[in-house]
């Protein structure tokens, strides 16, 4: 394992991938409690929570996809940055630009990602939707086609047939397995 300038090993990183209310989060949660040793969750959510709600009408459309851009880049160099200080980080994204996957590739390049799909039925995410409440309705079906465009993980698990507990196992189930994935997808890029 590769060590950085203070002799610490980097964490690991579990990328939780998928669509607005597939259950992430609920994922991510059992994850904490069931690895082997400590992680921080850092889900996407979680960044964007951290600017003013306004400043997509503020801005327009265009404007805010400019900030919505450095905000996932910024997230995916947060994590990075977590896990080559030695924290493991359980990242719930939506992967759902080939571009911010292409940064995922660039920047945890040297860290040990295990890249998980979190999926769920167009139906079930429609419920999901309205009954959460805070989820603009139809986003989830928008992002459907465009989370899991590449098709290549390393382990996947559907959130509509198992509880996040039991999808959190297995993803643990693969912890300590050399990730594939993430090699596959950059010698995809290379050809």
């Amino acid at each position: 394992m590769r060590m950085d300038i203070d002799g610490v090993s980097p964490g690991r990183v579990i990328l939780l991938n998928g669509t607005s209310s597939s259950g992430k989060s609920s994922i991510a949660t059992q994850l904490l409690d069931i690895l082997d040793r400590p992680a921080f969750h850092m889900p996407v959510d979680g960044i964007n929570a951290m600017r003013a709600d306004n400043w997509a009408a503020r801005l327009g459309h265009d404007g805010f996809a400019k900030v919505l851009e450095r905000t996932v880049l910024g997230f995916h160099r947060a994590v990075a940055g977590m896990a080559w200080a030695g924290n493991d980080v359980v990242m719930d994204h939506v992967v759902r630009e080939p571009e911010w996957l292409a940064d995922c590739l660039r920047v945890f390049d040297g860290l040990e990602v295990l890249f998980v799909g979190v999926h769920c039925p167009l139906e079930e995410l429609r419920r999901r939707e309205k009954a959460r409440g805070d989820r603009e309705i139809g986003q989830a079906e928008f992002h459907l086609s465009r989370v899991h465009a590449h098709d290549e993980y390393d382990v996947e698990c559907d959130s509509s047939l198992l509880t996040p507990l039991q999808c959190a196992q297995r993803v643990v189930e693969h912890v300590g397995t050399p990730p594939q994935a993430f090699p596959r997808l950059r010698a995809r890029q290379t050809v």
